[in-house]
């Protein structure tokens, strides 16, 4: 089965001088299934390990397909299935994103994004497929025990910023989001 949501592994070409590799290729990736134009190309940088950013979305009309990457260090990143009737509701993947393995999560409209870091100074970058429109920026809290998200935290604790720590639980959050027939599936 087809899962909406796409581990993206690419193709990287090594010799003397390090490695090259083709980050976007609107042929490859149609073949894959991602369809969708991009419009913005988004970078940031985590200091510290257990860091998490998101579980972070746009609404509709302004709502965002990500294509996620990193550039430096690993992050642990998450697609979280917010598409009312979706018998896959509230449930999440995983996939570790690192400099080194090159890998890129492709996440679609009606899914959350968040991503917590591995590693010191990380560093993802990702393409939306619209802008940043703040009047449509939403989120679901990243502890909500509905979600069952099993943090790789340090003893710590996790490292949040104001917002993230205020967001709504799962089921405070009315899904604008409509299923549209794709089961969200292990990657």
């Amino acid at each position: 089965m087809d899962s909406p949501v796409k581990l993206i592994k690419t193709r990287r070409f090594r010799d003397d001088r390090g490695w090259f590799s083709e980050t976007w290729s609107q042929t490859r990736y149609e073949s894959l299934g991602v369809t969708c134009a991009f419009v913005q190309d988004n970078q940031s940088r985590s200091t510290f390990v257990g860091t998490i950013r998101g579980i972070h979305f746009q609404r509709p009309p302004h709502a965002q397909d990500k294509l996620v990457r990193c550039l430096k260090g690993a992050v642990l990143d998450y697609a979280v299935d917010l598409r009312r009737g979706s018998p896959t509701y509230g449930k999440h993947v995983a996939a570790e994103l690192t400099e080194d393995n090159g890998d890129q999560l492709f996440i679609p409209v009606g899914f959350g994004h968040a991503f917590v870091t591995l590693t010191p100074n990380a560093e993802i970058a990702y393409k939306c497929s619209d802008g940043y429109a703040p009047d449509c920026d939403g989120g679901v809290l990243w502890s909500d025990p509905a979600l069952g998200i099993d943090w790789p935290l340090p003893t710590t604790g996790p490292v949040l910023s104001d917002k993230d720590k205020s967001l709504p639980l799962l089921s405070q959050f009315e899904s604008p989001f409509a299923y549209d027939g794709r089961p969200l599936v292990d990657l």
